[in-house]
């Protein structure tokens, strides 16, 4: 799990229109952030979105595959690779971000352990 210092610069730059944009390393990876919704995360040069059952069908339809950062180990549903003819469209990506930042903010949230 890595990612290279010009792809993530690349892909901050195609995703500069969407508000509040962050990002912070993660296990080797980075997840990408619109405020506080979490809505993608690059691993090994690869970027994912989020999804559910409404958007999920437009990355199947294209071939794309869940994010999958174990070998081995089943697939993470929730997250498909974003295809390449989408990244290179600043447009069209910011269009697929913000999907995937819908989806974030429809997922009911998760409730936060206390540390003792």
């Amino acid at each position: 799990m890595s990612v290279s210092d010009s792809f993530l610069t690349f892909i901050l730059e195609q995703l500069g229109s969407i508000r509040e944009l962050s990002h912070r390393k993660m296990f080797g990876g980075v997840g990408l952030y619109s405020g506080e919704w979490f809505f993608g995360v690059m691993d090994n040069d690869t970027l994912f979105f989020k999804v559910d059952d409404e958007t999920r069908p437009k990355y199947k339809k294209r071939k794309m595959p869940a994010f999958a950062p174990i070998p081995g180990a089943p697939a993470m549903e929730g997250y498909y690779q974003v295809p390449p003819s989408v990244i290179e469209d600043a447009d069209e990506m910011a269009s697929w971000a913000r999907e995937a930042i819908a989806v974030s903010q429809r997922a009911p949230k998760k409730l936060k352990r206390r540390r003792t």
